[in-house]
């Protein structure tokens, strides 16, 4: 997004001088009331072209074939849980209906006995009975990071070498397990994650929630990962070895970031081996209760992209087209031109959306939802660069340049 984000400032200076150069001195000042709106347009240009190679580059992505393991060795679910989320049951009874012959035992930790999440896990247990499952609970905090404490406290449990952490609001086909560990079993390869969708529970906000996953974030994932501008690690599955592990120094290190999964990729890529993303998507539940809660939650979203890549946080600007070209045609009061500039970006944007719910083979839901939640995101996007706070699980941080956090006391 680096470079993208250079090319299309250069290529909007050299035509608003170009344009300049050719104007005569009585347009001029007529000239410099437009050039505003002229500068949306040429941005939502852009924002459309990179709608429409995102789309192909979906389709592109999902049309790969999955890897079948080799063997079926022992593997370790490891799943933090916290608090009674919506579908926990659901989401925890699709890791264990898994199409995988070899041994699995799921590990699963809280920091807190009354932790309503272990009712879900005591139900499972009765409809699974067969199920190798334990339960860690255990109150101790690593840093500010509660994830990365929970599990730093579930570890000495794990039985198995073969690691697979997925996050508990997290849903996955029967294959997918097969499929993690036959990319795991690759060559070189030190680390699987997994991309994800949206999956809304009742409600607009929800709905809300689950299209800014669906319809931006994975496309900017998948363009990323095709032009070689991003490289991404995903909390919704991180499958590796122990002797990975081991070979980064283990989880502690990670205990005060707020983009800890990010971070445990880049610490296997130092070891020379690789981070590999199959073919394969996972659904991650969307519950936010209130417009208030879904903002707090895409804000500390865009703020950790932010500490990751900050010039890459910029460049997003331009890969919102609807919200652009409407700028655009706002400045020029309407013109005809910025009108079809508008009605381009929405149909851009509507083909993304299709195609993207066909490529993953889920049904298309509230189309009419989508201008509303792309001026959304672009007011989302925009509020994120005036801060650095974020509320993560009702408790506010600080998080500076290099991504740590700093717990601060809300007044």
């Amino acid at each position: 997004m680096r470079q993208l984000t250079w090319l299309a400032c250069l290529v909007g200076v050299v035509a608003a001088l170009e344009l300049l150069v050719r104007a005569g001195t009585s347009d001029a000042a007529h000239l410099l009331t437009q050039l505003p709106a002229f500068i949306f347009s040429v941005a939502a240009l852009f924002g459309i072209l990179y709608t429409l190679l995102a789309t192909v580059l979906v389709c592109r992505f999902f049309a790969q074939p999955t890897s079948e393991p080799t063997s079926f060795p022992p593997v370790t679910i490891v799943k933090p849980l916290h608090g009674d989320e919506w579908e926990l049951l659901s989401n925890l009874k699709s890791f264990c209906e898994q199409e995988y012959p070899g041994p699995i035992q799921f590990l699963f930790g809280v920091q807190d006995s009354a932790d309503p999440a272990l009712k879900a896990v005591e139900t499972l247990q009765r409809l699974y009975p067969d199920a190798h499952v334990t339960v860690v609970t255990d109150t101790r905090m690593h840093g500010p990071n509660r994830k990365i404490s929970n599990i730093l406290n579930m570890m000495p449990h794990a039985l198995h070498d073969l690691l697979v952490f997925a996050d508990s609001d997290v849903s996955a086909p029967p294959d997918y397990l097969r499929h993690v560990i036959g990319e795991l079993q690759k060559p070189n390869v030190g680390l699987v994650t997994c991309v994800y969708r949206g999956r809304p529970g009742p409600g607009l906000w929800p709905r809300l929630s689950a299209q800014w996953i669906n319809y931006h974030f994975m496309p900017s994932v998948m363009t990323g990962l095709a032009l070689g501008l991003a490289r991404p690690c995903f909390g919704q599955t991180i499958a590796t070895r122990r002797t990975t592990l081991e070979r980064i120094g283990g989880f502690g290190q990670f205990a005060h970031l707020l983009a800890e999964d990010n971070a445990i990729g880049e610490a296997v890529r130092k070891t020379g081996q690789k981070v590999a993303i199959p073919p394969l998507v996972v659904s991650h539940t969307c519950e936010e209760p209130s417009a208030r809660a879904l903002a707090a939650h895409e804000l500390r979203w865009s703020r950790t992209i932010r500490a990751v890549d900050p010039l890459g946080h910029l460049g997003s600007v331009l890969t919102h087209p609807v919200p652009l070209a409407l700028l655009a045609a706002l400045l020029s009061e309407g013109a005809a031109w910025a009108c079809l500039l508008v009605l381009a970006a929405l149909l851009a944007r509507i083909t993304l959306k299709c195609l993207s719910d066909s490529a993953v083979r889920e049904p298309g839901r509230d189309l009419w939802l989508l201008p509303l939640r792309d001026v959304a995101s672009f007011a989302v996007l925009i509020v994120s660069f005036f801060s650095t706070r974020v509320i993560w699980r009702g408790a506010s941080f600080e998080v500076d340049r290099n991504g740590l956090l700093r717990p601060v006391q809300d007044k």
